[in-house]
């Protein structure tokens, strides 16, 4: 994925199509980016506010939330959502998940795609021996799958939240390596650049006033996208049971200690089943919708 960079010599303003309120404006005007949005801030508020709107601590095993012969509740008046095989209410372990999910893929796609673009943008602009050994680097990187990649990490290291989140950074900034060293190749021999050193312009003006602000369009995009994937990978993780372990819940290990109920307590796999799908789905949507506004050349995969 390739975005079209602005016309030459144009850097970006902040009155440029990229403005925040612009963006924001449009993509309020599509349906489908539009409940991505509603989906992101629903998630987003109930793990900010998930201490007031839970109605029970979320690892607080209850007493009548079991029956009579030790199993989970199904969803009732009380129990929104029913109960765990401990007892524990779904409702509350799922706003304190979207917790996990959100710090997980906001911090781990945030540091993907900072190295990505730090490896990407220092490959492209300097060339050379520099660029050929971080390529060389990336491409070793990219030979491994991902999630391979991050199981063997994973169980490397003691998994927490912070190690997971390290983890599925180390393994998913190569994407973005790879989108802005093509990229910035190509802005580094236009002919605005040949312009700016020929009158005698330092190469930090040239990377900081005229690279890196084509570039963020395309950073922009890949952060909004990443983080789905990230999301999908933690509770990949977690439901091999080497991601956030208990008793921090996150969706994926909820479905992971849940899979054995799965014909008897069905709702234990279902809602956060689908309280992941609904979030990756929104990510998705928008980053769609984002790289359709940041560069109408690439028509979006609805």
């Amino acid at each position: 994925m390739t975005l079209a960079t602005a016309p030459e010599g144009a850097a970006m303003t902040p009155g440029a199509g990229a403005r925040l309120g612009t963006v924001l404006a449009r993509l309020a005007r599509r349906p489908l980016a539009l409940f991505g949005l509603i989906v992101i801030l629903i998630v987003v508020l109930a793990a900010i506010f998930a201490p007031l709107i839970a109605p029970f601590p979320p690892n607080e095993q209850l007493f009548e939330g079991l029956t009579l012969e030790g199993a989970p509740l199904p969803p009732d008046a009380t129990f929104l959502l029913g109960t765990d095989l401990l007892g524990r209410d779904l409702f509350s372990r799922l706003l304190y998940g979207a917790q996990t999910s959100l710090i997980i893929g906001v911090v781990a796609n945030g540091i993907a795609v900072a190295t990505g673009a730090m490896v990407g943008v220092t490959a492209g602009f300097f060339g050379g021996i520099v660029g050929a050994v971080l390529m060389r680097f990336t491409d070793l990187m990219m030979a491994f799958p991902a999630l391979l990649l991050a199981i063997v990490l994973a169980a490397i290291f003691q998994p927490s939240l912070w190690i997971v989140a390290l983890v599925i950074a180390m393994v998913n900034w190569t994407q973005i390596a790879r989108v802005t060293y093509t990229e910035t190749r190509s802005l580094a021999e236009r002919d605005f650049v040949e312009a700016e050193s020929a009158i005698g312009a330092g190469r930090a003006r040239i990377l900081f006033r005229h690279i890196l602000p084509h570039l963020v369009p395309t950073i922009m995009v890949w952060a909004t996208l990443g983080i789905s994937t990230t999301v999908l990978l933690e509770a990949t993780l977690s439901y091999l049971g080497i991601g956030v372990q208990p008793p921090i819940p996150s969706w994926g290990n909820i479905i992971y200690e849940s899979q054995t109920y799965f014909t008897t307590a069905p709702w234990l796999v279902f809602f956060p089943g689908v309280a992941i799908i609904l979030l990756a789905l929104g990510f998705n949507l928008v980053g769609d919708a984002l790289r359709d506004i940041l560069d109408p050349t690439q028509k979006g995969r609805y």
